[in-house]
């Protein structure tokens, strides 16, 4: 990865406290997977970015290198990696994701 694409990832990574770089948008899911992490923070009332991966191939592969995950979509929160659509889900039903999510928009 160029020291360029990398600077512009972390850039992306800390413009909000949660960031998803999925497949479509917020407002346009392009996959199942992408919808369920839109679907998750929309349940929690948090606020959100999203970054489409579809239209720019450079980063949707270099977060993949970044992040040393291998799929789409990938959730950032306060900066941090958390993991794709199956960790989120996990994360939400069993409760550890609302107190991550009020911790970092406190912060």
């Amino acid at each position: 990865m160029t020291p360029e694409l990398k600077q512009r990832i972390e850039s992306l990574v800390a413009q909000d406290k949660i960031v998803i770089f999925m497949k479509g948008n917020k407002l346009m899911p392009q996959c199942g997977f992408s919808n369920n992490a839109v679907q998750i923070f929309n349940s929690l009332g948090a606020p959100f970015s999203t970054v489409d991966v579809l239209e720019d191939p450079e980063i949707r592969q270099g977060i993949k290198e970044y992040s040393n995950w291998p799929t789409i979509p990938q959730v950032y929160i306060d900066g941090q990696f958390v993991g794709g659509s199956d960790i989120l889900i996990e994360l939400y039903q069993n409760g550890e994701l609302q107190p991550m999510v009020e911790v970092a928009i406190a912060s």
